[in-house]
C-alpha cells in the first residue's frame, strides 16, 4: 500500500515468455513476486506496490503494468 490506498497499477508477467531467472524476485522490495516451481515469475497482487523494479530488471522483457480495477 502507499499512502493508505492501492498503487493504481501492479506488476503483470507474460509467463509464456518467462524464463525463470529470478532477477525480478531479488529486487522486489515487497516480496510480491516469486519463481513459482522453476518455471515462471508470479506476482502476488496484494503486496505489488506497482514500482515495477522487477519490469526494469527483467532481462526479457516480459513485466509490464497491468492497471488495478476499482
Amino acid at each position: 500500500m502507499l499512502g493508505g490506498t492501492m498503487a493504481k497499477k501492479y506488476a503483470c508477467v507474460d509467463t509464456t515468455r518467462c524464463v525463470a531467472c529470478g532477477s525480478c524476485e531479488k529486487v522486489c522490495p515487497r516480496g510480491a513476486i516469486s519463481v513459482q516451481r522453476g518455471a515462471f515469475a508470479a506476482v502476488e497482487i496484494e503486496k505489488c506496490v506497482g514500482c515495477l523494479l522487477c519490469a526494469k530488471t527483467c532481462p526479457a522483457g516480459i513485466i509490464s503494468a497491468k492497471e488495478r480495477a476499482l
